[in-house]
């Protein structure tokens, strides 16, 4: 007699959604229900979220929104005929990295360092941030011998910003680790500018702020004239997408032409004001009053990969504490914070049906040689199930993106470790998008390569371009 389950008849790689089925624990399924979100539950959150832009952009309302909707100032996509060189910096962590990008009609070469951001200066003073981030472009352009040259730069600035224009933005918090409290509300370009000017040794022209976000969609429309909408799925989640210039109401440029604008949805706040309470379980409520901003970021804690492996930490947890996993053993393991990370997640979901070689190495690197093959299923579908989430929301939120820009056909520029290293992650997010999307629209998701580096460049290409032509 043949075996009908999906464990004996795998199905063929790019077959399904990614999701394997398997014998769970029935305490365990019970246990993990709320993170299969029905239909009703994802069509109530994207209307939710399609309300909550709708406020960002309003002037009445910006205020009270949690989706801040913040003008890029970037009115333009690039044509791929873009040339020249450009610097491009992009701080958003402990390291930031310093590039010199040479554009030229559909070519892009990169060169970079990285450089490290000194704890002591990642708590010190503005005046030291900006002179070691001036001191380190000294450095690459003398390596570079670009010491003859007058380069526009691109800043990306993976922090929250309010843009006053392409060339100004506004601090609004510190994250990561950084605690420099006089640059708060003040302009980071203007930072970074009177520093280069105090060296007086290096010429370089700071012509334009973008976070990553942004630079994910310039990157990836740079390859593709279709793309739309820029999302990053990694440690972080954002998103960003082209809006009518009428639409955004606080905009206060002249319209350069194109009659758009890039908005910066600040999406990681949606929920911040209770309005996705129905859906958080009380893991969700125990990880995000442990975080550091409790209250903050909620769409965030649901989605990306700085708490998807806490989430799972917390439960395996529980289920050793009932005495459904491991024998009951072992629960000192899963009681230190952030000791299951979110790349476990994705090396336990790389194993095929059936199969637990990475699991099994994930267990032993915990500790834990002895588990069975049912706590194995049991930790997959853990896993799964908080992955699963991760995407579907995505899915909603994009397909809420799409029908915004309101175009037939749509490229969705996307960037971040959880998209790229989970290995189900795009068939799950693609699946549920095709499901949800109304009649009418066709998409594609499209992987984008270095957007805060060759993103950054092509927005101070432009910007310089720009320039020149008001200068004629």
């Amino acid at each position: 007699m043949s075996c009908p389950s999906k464990i004996c008849n795998p199905p063929a790689a790019g077959a399904d959604d990614g999701w394997v089925e398997e014998k769970a624990s029935p305490e365990i399924k019970e246990a993990m229900k709320p993170f299969a979100l029905d239909e009703a539950t994802l069509r109530k959150t994207m209307a939710l979220f399609l309300d909550n832009i709708e406020r960002g952009l309003k002037k009445a309302t910006h205020d009270e929104a949690t989706v801040k909707c913040f003008p890029t100032y970037v009115q333009d996509l690039p044509q791929g005929t873009e040339k020249g060189k450009f610097l491009a910096l992009d701080l958003g962590g402990t390291n930031f990295r310093v590039l010199l990008v040479e554009l030229d009609i559909g070519k892009c070469d990169l060169q970079s360092d990285i450089y490290a951001v000194p704890h002591d200066v990642m708590l010190g003073t503005g005046e030291q941030l900006f002179d070691h981030i001036a001191a380190s472009l000294a450095d690459f352009v003398t390596k570079h011998q670009l010491e003859a040259e007058v380069l526009p730069l691109g800043f990306t600035f993976s922090f929250p910003l309010v843009q006053k224009g392409l060339r100004s933005g506004l601090l609004v918090r510190w994250t990561k680790g950084f605690n420099i409290p006089e640059v708060l509300g003040g302009d980071v370009v203007q930072w970074l500018q009177e520093a280069l000017e105090r060296r007086g040794d290096i010429k370089i022209d700071v012509c334009a702020i973008l976070n990553d976000t942004t630079g994910t969609l310039m990157s990836c429309a740079w390859k593709n004239p279709e793309c739309r909408i820029g999302l990053i799925i990694g440690t972080g989640h954002n998103g960003c997408y082209l809006e009518a210039q009428a639409n955004a109401e606080l905009f206060d440029e002249p319209d350069m032409g194109s009659g758009k604008v890039i908005i910066n949805l600040e999406a990681a706040a949606f929920g911040d004001d209770g309005c996705l309470e129905y859906m958080l379980t009380d893991v969700d409520k125990l990880v995000d009053g442990d975080s550091i901003n409790p209250g903050k970021q909620i769409y965030e804690k649901l989605i990306s990969g700085m708490y998807l492996g806490e989430v799972a930490r917390l439960y395996v947890q529980r289920f050793i504490e009932g005495d459904l996993m491991f024998g009951g053993n072992h629960a000192e393991v899963f009681q230190t914070k952030e000791v299951f990370e979110t790349a476990m997640i994705s090396d336990v979901e790389s194993d095929p049906a059936g199969s637990f070689q990475k699991t099994q190495e994930v267990l032993q690197k915990l500790g834990i040689p002895d588990a069975s093959e049912q706590d194995m299923i049991n930790l997959r579908f853990i896993c799964q199930s908080i992955s699963r989430r991760s995407a579907h929301l995505t899915a909603a939120t994009a397909c809420v993106l799409t029908k915004k820009v309101n175009e037939p056909k749509i490229v969705i520029g996307i960037d971040g470790s959880v998209y790229k290293f989970h290995p189900h992650f795009r068939k799950l997010m693609k699946a549920k998008m095709q499901e949800l999307m109304e009649p009418g629209f066709e998409f594609d998701l499209m992987l984008s390569e270095d957007g805060s580096g060759r993103g950054a460049a092509l927005v101070a290409a432009m910007a310089a371009m720009r320039m020149k032509d008001q200068e004629a």
